[in-house]
């Protein structure tokens, strides 16, 4: 399932960075993770580096988009074809 980033974000900047796919960017009051682009760090790394790195802790799995470890695989796969053909 995709992440999502609570009303607690500090806005420290360190999550951006961390993203290999590009997923979360600067909101209009907070940091925010796109869940077409967030594959919880799948075909990156062992977990989302987003969490690793949050030092409050605000980063949560969204219930919104449940996706199966197969499904965010398959994700991963997908961006990373659009990234070899843009």
């Amino acid at each position: 399932m995709a992440l999502r980033i609570l009303e607690t974000c500090i806005n420290c900047d360190v999550c951006a960075p961390a993203c290999p796919n590009g997923a979360i960017s600067q909101g209009e009051l907070i940091y925010e993770i796109a869940p077409p682009k967030c594959t919880e760090c799948v075909g990156h790394f062992d977990e989302p580096q987003c969490m690793v790195v949050c030092p409050v802790e605000c980063i949560e799995p969204d219930p919104a988009h449940p996706e199966s470890p197969e499904m965010l695989q398959r994700k991963f796969e997908a961006l990373q074809r659009e990234m070899a053909n843009a």
